[in-house]
């Protein structure tokens, strides 16, 4: 009688165990879903808070207008951005652009927009937007683009949102 009392005091922890492991899943997609930015390859007219932003194929390369005018040039077999929208008037005010030479990233905050290029080859997968930052997994792991430095991340215990 007392294994059996054991037993149910064991199999009824598994389930509490199982369901916090279950929660803890969904709360972490659930985070995910909505703290890494989707990326997108439309072309435009993009609302950004500089301006009106389009994309067009000039030649070989893509051009980056901003209100009809030209700001960045680049290289890409196809156009792949990541963007920071702002809450208030989903505008873009940040974007990483996908290029042939690595990642560019764009701050509309500004007028003209700061243009950072990274000159690190990679594909992005994941972007996450930070104060002043911008954090990205790429083909060889993470990164940090922060005030024109591009830096490999090391394992730690920060928590991008």
């Amino acid at each position: 009688m007392q294994d059996n009392v054991h037993h149910v005091h064991l199999h009824a922890a598994e389930s509490r165990e199982n369901m916090r492991r279950l929660f803890l899943t969904a709360f972490a997609a659930t985070c995910f879903a909505t703290c890494a930015q989707a990326q997108s390859n439309a072309p435009g007219p993009l609302a950004t808070s500089s301006g009106e932003l389009q994309f067009a194929r000039a030649d070989h390369d893509f051009v980056g207008m901003l209100d009809k005018e030209v700001f960045d040039r680049f290289d890409a077999n196809t156009l792949t951005h990541f963007d920071d929208i702002a809450n208030a008037n989903d505008t873009v005010t940040r974007m990483l652009v996908q290029t042939d030479s690595g990642p560019v990233l764009y701050d509309f905050r500004r007028r003209p927009p700061l243009v950072q290029r990274s000159n690190k080859r990679m594909t992005v997968k994941r972007v996450f937007w930070q104060d002043d930052e911008v954090v990205m997994q790429g083909s060889q792991g993470w990164f940090r683009f922060k005030g024109g430095v591009f830096t490999k991340l090391q394992s730690s215990k920060t928590i991008y949102r």
